[in-house]
């Protein structure tokens, strides 16, 4: 097998191990709130355990990458393929962890309905896994207007997290909800807003990928 053979198939190794998070990850969000509206514990438990697996699965890409880069010596646009899958997965696993986190905080609120401490709280879950699903797809599409998209919608997650953020500040103010109880709503409704932020940087490393540039800046 060629040298040139050999990398391809590392290569195309190292996107089916991407896939594999990528999909796990997705998987769980959807899970963990499915999980809630059923009021099924065992799966929040499961999910609330489940960072390990995905910080596994982070070393093993990352050390595929690197050893990809150390052997290989990758230039230009293979080089590019590299580094933004180097970069991408520590999206992919901070991702992971903020759904962990959320699992967490639904258990401490003993998976109570999320609407009664804001009606936004719903669409916000909506945004923000619309936002993770669609980057997932521009970055394997190798789509860089969808992810111009994907970074563009960001905004609407951003605008939800102020709307949640008033509305608890009124339950406050009022004194009618718990105060521990109005900070883990809060939190859920920032970990959403960081899933948010997090897949806006892989739409951002999906277009470094086909152009060299994060920010029209040339880097590579």
């Amino acid at each position: 097998m060629s040298p040139r053979s050999n990398f391809l198939k590392e290569l195309d190794q190292l996107s089916q191990s991407l896939r594999e998070m990528t999909n796990s990850v997705e998987e769980t969000y959807a899970a963990l709130f499915a999980a809630l509206e059923q009021r099924n514990e065992e799966e929040i438990i499961r999910i609330a355990a489940s960072q390990k697996t995905f910080g596994n699965m982070q070393r093993t890409i990352e050390s595929q990458c690197l050893s990809l880069i150390i052997r290989q010596q990758p230039i230009a646009g293979d080089l590019r393929v590299v580094t933004a899958t180097l970069k991408m997965v520590t999206d992919i696993d901070r991702i992971g962890d903020h759904v962990a986190d959320m699992a967490e905080s639904l258990l401490r609120l003993k998976m109570i309905d999320l609407s009664v401490y804001s009606s936004k709280l719903s669409e916000m879950i909506r945004s923000a896994g619309d936002m993770l699903h669609n980057a997932i797809d521009a970055f394997f599409n190798r789509d860089a207007d969808a992810a111009k998209k994907v970074i563009a919608s960001d905004d609407l997650v951003d605008d939800l997290f102020n709307m949640v953020k008033d509305d608890i500040i009124t339950l406050l103010r009022n004194e009618s909800k718990d105060v521990d109880e109005c900070i883990d709503i809060l939190m859920i409704a920032k970990y959403l807003e960081k899933i948010g932020d997090h897949a806006e940087n892989i739409g951002e490393w999906e277009i470094f990928r086909e152009t060299g540039n994060i920010d029209d800046i040339r880097l590579l």
